[in-house]
């Protein structure tokens, strides 16, 4: 078996999990989107998976994968770019130029330089604020106590949509327990839509929990080595 057809079998395992989470708690497949995380991987990957209809690909390092976004392979085929890692200021213009959704605001600063430096020939670009559900020290994203005052000011914000939140929490591996921080960050973006913003994605679930994700309503879940396979950490 070759690349690609490995990786297309990798991709009708993850769809058919995503169809029967979705169908076993009451919700249309449709309704969550896979997001393969091509990070580490080579463009030859990234074109296997669009050969098998996938399309919406992210990206954690800049280098890396500005390579991918202008390889001559891939650009005919209409792939939707996600930059999905931590962001230093001095790489926001890349960023905003070349990407369709950032997953990964955590600071007003970084917002507004992708705000003034989104080009104004491309759409607004999609943004997602990373929370640190889980509080924990060493990772990068909003508390939930600063999260509202973020959201209300990136939301006004020109060449930008504030989309929803996105979250890593900290690895469980009971399915209930993975839940819990799950269900925390859906409760609080129903409280910012509720206090009137317009937001409509959960970008949450990976590989080991999609499953929990989609319980409790991820939208969007981002997978890499179910999709991808093992990195190769040389």
């Amino acid at each position: 078996m070759d690349a690609t057809e490995t990786i297309a079998n990798r991709l009708d395992i993850v769809r058919r999990r995503i169809a029967q989470a979705a169908l076993e708690f009451g919700r249309q497949p449709r309704s969550v989107a896979l997001l393969a995380v091509s990070k580490g991987f080579p463009a030859e990957a990234i074109y296997a998976a669009a050969l098998s209809g996938q399309h919406r690909f992210g990206e954690n390092y800049l280098q890396e994968s500005m390579a991918k976004i202008k390889d001559p392979r891939l650009q005919n085929l209409r792939l939707e770019w996600h930059f999905i890692g931590p962001i230093q200021s001095n790489k926001t213009p890349a960023i905003a130029e070349h990407f369709d959704w950032i997953h990964s605001v955590d600071r007003l600063s970084i917002a507004e330089r992708l705000s003034r430096q989104r080009p104004v020939d491309l759409p607004p670009l999609n943004i997602c604020l990373q929370v640190n559900i889980d509080n924990e020290p060493r990772k990068t994203g909003v508390t939930l106590e600063q999260l509202p005052e973020l959201a209300e000011a990136v939301a006004g914000l020109p060449c930008l949509r504030l989309r929803g939140l996105m979250a890593i929490p900290a690895p469980r591996h009971d399915f209930a327990e993975q839940r819990v921080p799950l269900r925390r960050l859906r409760q609080t973006l129903e409280e910012l839509q509720a206090s009137g913003l317009k937001l409509d994605t959960l970008s949450m679930g990976m590989t080991e929990d999609l499953e929990a994700a989609i319980a409790e309503g991820a939208t969007m879940v981002r997978v890499g080595r179910g999709v991808f396979g093992s990195r190769d950490r040389g």
